[in-house]
C-alpha cells in the first residue's frame, strides 16, 4: 500500500475514515478527516483500505511508491 492523504477539497467532514481507522485518521478542528502525522503508511491495511471504500466524497487517496519523492532525494536537498 502507498501514502495515503486525504484530499482536503473533496473531503465533506463525515468522519468515516476516523470511524473505521482511528489509528490512522483523526479530524481536525473544523471537523475534516486528515492523515494522523507519521501514520501515512500505518500498516493497517485492512482498515485503511475500508475507510477509502466507505468515504462517499471519495477523499481518502493513495500516492503510489512511484509518486512519493525518495527519501534520499529529500535527505540531500535538506
Amino acid at each position: 500500500m502507498g501514502e495515503i492523504y486525504v484530499d482536503g477539497a473533496r473531503c465533506q467532514g463525515h468522519a468515516r475514515c476516523w470511524a473505521l481507522a482511528p489509528e490512522t485518521f483523526e479530524i481536525d478542528e473544523e471537523g475534516y478527516g486528515k492523515v494522523i502525522p507519521g501514520r501515512e503508511n500505518s500498516g493497517d491495511e485492512l482498515n485503511v483500505r475500508k475507510a477509502i471504500r466507505n468515504c462517499p466524497e471519495r477523499a481518502i487517496l493513495e500516492r503510489s511508491d512511484d509518486e512519493a519523492p525518495a527519501k534520499n532525494e529529500e535527505v540531500a536537498t535538506s
